[in-house]
């Protein structure tokens, strides 16, 4: 029976789930959300539908994130999401029991790791395996995690920006936010809550971050962007005009936690691998890292060069799926049940 199992790498991200099919590369790419009937306990949609159903939805039906800072928040409508996604890759066959690499957090719970593997023993997994997201994001881009000198990477996600330091294949130092793009959405909504008195949903805090979202002002994202949105005191719908300036306001104290903990990651890392660090520079990948100027910014405040990641969105799932070819040669960097 097992020459019939598929090896399938998860990017289990709050925002999005990214599936990586051995052989095939990235096969699947929706965002991390279910809508489901609340009278009638009835799943109505996962994913791409699911999310356009956002904040659009009739009192008896909820769009779900089951995935809150990169862990699960919510087991059950994770296993549903999980079985349909993982049914999509192997197109409904019960002679199928897939070999899963699931990306976490790093510092994951044991609480939280048992809960992922249940997860993915439910949906009918033969084995499972658990990687670290900013190994997993060295992998993706390249770097030479099982080499003797020191790669740092920076993944900014949906729900968790995780940072590390990375050397003969394992994690030397290392912190994780549990905080990444959700934050800055919320942030914007809450600005302009309190500037304009005027309220926004997630969906349109998101399009504002894509749009105009900035982390420092230069000569070319001095751009602007229509907002509509619910006035507070008529009640009515109102639009105004936002700029990329405000979007640096409302980020600063977003931006600047996770350029603290870049710091304290930095003065603990021991000295030749700093110097390895100095000479490589810093990998951004993830959303997060697509926020404009802030690589800049970063790279200000360290006084160390940094790159964005060619595919950012797509790093983490790339190197989950390369780790899952190099079971064998990666197995003491994994976390397994």
């Amino acid at each position: 029976m097992f020459k019939f199992t598929k090896k399938i790498g998860i990017d289990l991200g709050t925002a999005n789930i990214l599936v990586f099919e051995k052989g095939k590369g990235i096969v699947l790419q929706e965002p991390s959300v279910v809508a489901k009937n609340k009278d009638e306990d009835e799943v109505l949609a996962v994913g791409k539908q699911a999310k356009r159903m956002l904040g659009r939805t009739p009192g008896n039906i909820v769009a779900i994130r089951p995935l809150k800072e990169g862990v699960i928040a919510d087991f059950e409508v994770t296993e549903l999401m999980l079985k349909y996604f993982i049914s999509k890759v192997i197109n409904n066959s019960r002679f199928f029991k897939p070999t899963l690499m699931i990306c976490v957090p790093v510092g994951i719970t044991g609480v939280e790791k048992r809960a992922v593997i249940e997860a993915a023993s439910q949906v009918g997994a033969r084995k499972t395996y658990l990687i670290e997201e900013p190994l997993a994001a060295a992998i993706g881009v390249g770097l030479p995690v099982s080499e003797p000198s020191g790669s740092m990477i920076i993944d900014i996600g949906g729900g968790t920006t995780e940072i590390a330091v990375i050397s003969l294949g394992g994690i030397v130092v290392s912190e994780s936010l549990r905080m990444g793009g959700d934050r800055f959405d919320e942030a914007t909504i809450r600005y302009i809550k309190d500037k304009y008195n005027i309220i926004i949903g997630e969906k349109t805090a998101e399009k504002i971050k894509r749009n105009i979202g900035a982390a420092c002002i230069t000569e070319t994202n001095k751009q602007e962007f229509e907002v509509r949105g619910r006035d507070l005191m008529s009640g009515l719908p109102k639009e105004i005009v936002i700029t990329a300036k405000e979007m640096v306001e409302a980020y600063h104290d977003c931006l600047f936690n996770i350029i603290d903990a870049v710091r304290r990651v930095l003065e603990q890392t021991p000295p030749e691998l700093s110097s390895d660090v100095i000479d490589r520079g810093i990998i951004l990948t993830g959303g997060g890292s697509l926020l404009q100027g802030f690589d800049n910014l970063l790279s200000k405040r360290t006084q160390i060069p940094v790159f964005i990641a060619d595919n950012p969105l797509t790093s983490v799932a790339k190197g989950t799926g390369q780790a899952l070819e190099e079971i064998d040669k990666l197995s003491d960097m994994l976390l397994s049940n």
